[in-house]
């Protein structure tokens, strides 16, 4: 299927973790769009859809294997980062961010949502 730039994957084809039946079921709690994809908050997991020029591929997190969320507010690119069980995650530099397959990255319009997606995965992991 040949993909019009103007059209989001959703329009065009199923994600792959979907086809694979790795979605989560339910309505999102926080769904935030941000520069690399879209981080969907669960009851049960965390959902990384990722933009199509990302190298890495949409990612499913069920909220037990988090053990921590990196919320980091820098002066241009802010980023958050799912520290995940037995995935080694790449650090950032004094003038460079992360990237990663459990990170993504942000403008400083989209603070307040990226909080809210934190807090409510934190919120869960507390309970776990």
């Amino acid at each position: 299927m040949v993909r019009a730039p103007w059209r989001s994957q959703r329009e065009d084809e199923t994600p792959a973790t979907e086809a694979a039946g790795d979605a989560p079921d339910g309505d999102p709690i926080v769904s935030c769009d941000c520069q690399d994809g879209t981080l969907v908050v669960y009851e049960d997991a965390v959902h990384i859809e990722r933009a199509s020029p990302s190298k890495f591929e949409d990612k499913h997190i069920p909220m037990a294997e988090i053990s921590d969320v990196v919320f980091a507010k820098r002066l241009f690119i802010n980023y958050v980062q799912i520290e995940q069980l037995n995935v080694d995650n790449s650090e950032g530099s004094l003038l460079s961010t992360p990237v990663g397959e459990n990170t993504v990255h942000f403008g400083r319009g989209k603070r307040g949502c990226i909080g809210r997606a934190r807090d409510a995965i934190l919120e869960r992991i507390a309970v776990a």
